[in-house]
């Protein structure tokens, strides 16, 4: 079957998206454009590695390629000085050179780690994205944001350097834990919110097929969230401007993340949920858009099996003052002052910049307190 395309606009490093079931089994065929010779260095982690490795490299010996696997630790605390180093060191023994292709075989850990990886060793080289999650197909495949995390904050540590393929095999979302899935269509859902009003309304009417493994209906939020992004990425690449809206509920999710250890007690796409309700929620307070709009977005979040308040959260959390401390860590901070991306309705949301310390403050007492999580 033919696959869907996406075509990702750059001058001069334009890509495709290629959207379809049983990709992974015809590879060798998608990716010969791109390699030098044939050989391939593979980066995977080790759950991935058990479901999809070997049908990824038989189908590459098949079509005359050779390749080295390199299996990593599953989990976000991957995302690291030390995994980076592992990678590299490894690629390096591997004899990939500059004209060579690394394959990032794996969900948005995997993804951003090897990007970083191809993006520095040897001062660049190609890599192609096969993102195995739902998270990382509609979101960290797409846009060429690479890196690590450090301990002070999530993904400080990167660099931009674009793919030069996504294959998005939806077929391989059936070994996907229903966490995971859930934790995906958070980011599914984003798109949605924060600039597709009639897109919303057709997740509203679809989450329960899509959370159940429809292809159809996982097919179309996965092309139309990959077209959402390539639209934005095409116009803003490094993120300064419009490309910032995709971090809708991130700069409370990343604090929330930073506060859990970046572990599995809280999956990126389960704090992205949370702080997407949060964002609607701060929106409400400040006055931008109608109140009840923050209950209607977890409702519908809830329906997909995604935690929506801190009060979800299995882990004993920071207090307020704190939180908003690793806010400032945010990506988006600038002068010492942090940026939001606020809404006005469902579907329309802008961004806050030089956002005042004692309103977010208060918001999260506020938001403690309703949550059952600190005494009025």
């Amino acid at each position: 079957m033919t696959p869907d395309v996406v075509r990702v606009d750059f001058a001069g490093r334009s890509y495709d998206i290629k959207i379809g079931e049983g990709l992974l089994e015809g590879v060798a065929s998608h990716i010969a454009p791109f390699i030098n010779r044939k050989f391939v260095a593979i980066v995977t982690d080790q759950n991935v590695a058990a479901a999809h490795l070997k049908t990824l490299q038989n189908t590459l010996q098949d079509g005359g390629i050779a390749s080295k696997a390199i299996i990593l630790p599953a989990g976000e605390a991957t995302k690291s000085y030390g995994h980076f180093a592992e990678v590299c060191d490894g690629l390096l023994n591997a004899g990939v050179e500059r004209k060579d292709s690394m394959i990032a075989l794996g969900g948005g850990v995997i993804g951003d780690l090897t990007g970083f990886a191809a993006a520095t060793l040897r001062r660049g080289v190609n890599f192609i994205q096969i993102p195995t999650s739902l998270l990382a197909q509609v979101d960290s495949s797409v846009g060429g944001k690479t890196g690590i995390n450090s301990k002070l904050g999530k993904n400080l540590i990167g660099a931009f350097h674009q793919p030069r393929l996504v294959l998005i095999d939806l077929a391989v979302l059936n070994t996907l834990p229903q966490r995971q899935r859930a934790a995906g269509y958070a980011e599914v859902v984003k798109y949605g919110l924060l600039g597709h009003e009639e897109f919303y309304d057709w997740l509203d009417d679809n989450v329960t097929a899509i959370m159940a493994g429809d292809v159809a209906a996982t097919k179309h939020a996965v092309k139309t969230s990959c077209q959402m992004k390539a639209r934005i990425v095409a116009l803003d690449e490094t993120e300064t401007g419009e490309r910032a809206l995709l971090n809708l509920g991130h700069t409370f999710g990343h604090a929330l993340e930073a506060a859990t250890g970046y572990s599995d007690t809280l999956l990126h796409g389960e704090a992205v949920a949370i702080g997407m309700v949060q964002a609607f929620g701060f929106s409400e307070m400040l006055g931008h858009c109608e109140q009840g709009l923050s209950r209607k977005v977890a409702q519908h979040l809830r329906r997909a099996g995604l935690p929506t308040h801190v009060s979800d959260i299995a882990a004993k959390l920071p207090a307020p003052a704190a939180l908003l401390k690793l806010m400032y860590q945010d990506k988006k901070a600038e002068g010492g002052k942090l940026t939001f991306i606020l809404a006005s309705a469902i579907g329309k949301t802008f961004i806050a910049k030089g956002v005042e310390e004692a309103g977010v403050l208060a918001f999260l007492e506020q938001d403690a307190v309703k949550t059952g999580l600190a005494k009025p």
